[in-house]
């Protein structure tokens, strides 16, 4: 199976990501979930698809340790262990969006999963107005909403996150992470088989 190598350059920093929704907090418009959306797919790692699909239900918050998301790709589920400023940030908006246990976590403006286009362009003028616009940097703009999921993966890697761990939250082989960020493995670390 082919894998498109991520090279460190196209990834996006902490603090553009940070700045980047700092931008889409202050342009949502009509839509108020398009600011939680995009947060959760930069802090979770998920797919943009993922996230769409995300029911409130999804959201498991258990006395004591133990926050985290269950997200479901093709039939099968997987967990994603929350950090407690995303569980803040996450009972907030449930709470103020009047969501109950069964709707979507992100609901479109009518009703269904938050669309493509409602989240697109949004994303498009937080990458205007954040990411550097010279000659070196330029082709980072118009890239898709995905590469928030790239730069999150790379950075639990470069944490120091077991890559057996990140690949079970991306549901994803470590082999397939080794491949796609191969700057945040040192030869000496890796294993071959």
């Amino acid at each position: 199976m082919y894998v498109e190598v991520m090279e460190e350059e196209w990834l996006l920093s902490e603090e553009q990501v940070r700045s980047l929704l700092k931008s889409i907090h202050g342009r949502v418009g009509a839509n108020r979930s398009v600011y939680p959306f995009m947060r959760t797919v930069a802090e979770q790692a998920l797919f943009p698809r993922e996230a769409r699909a995300l029911r409130v239900s999804d959201v498991v918050l258990p006395e004591g340790d133990g926050d985290k998301l269950t997200v479901f790709r093709n039939g099968e589920a997987r967990e994603i262990p929350l950090q407690p400023q995303s569980v803040e940030f996450l009972l907030e908006w449930i709470s103020d969006a009047g969501l109950q246990e069964d709707d979507l976590l992100f609901p479109g403006m009518r009703g269904g999963p938050i669309s493509a286009s409602d989240y697109k362009q949004i994303w498009k003028q937080a990458q205007e107005a954040v990411l550097p616009r010279d000659e070196l940097f330029s082709w980072r703009l118009g890239e898709p909403i995905s590469i928030l999921r790239d730069s999150c993966l790379a950075k639990w890697l470069r944490a120091g996150i077991s890559p057996v761990t990140v690949a079970e939250w991306a549901g994803v082989t470590p082999r397939w992470l080794a491949q796609r960020y191969p700057h945040c493995f040192r030869a000496e670390d890796v294993e071959t088989d």
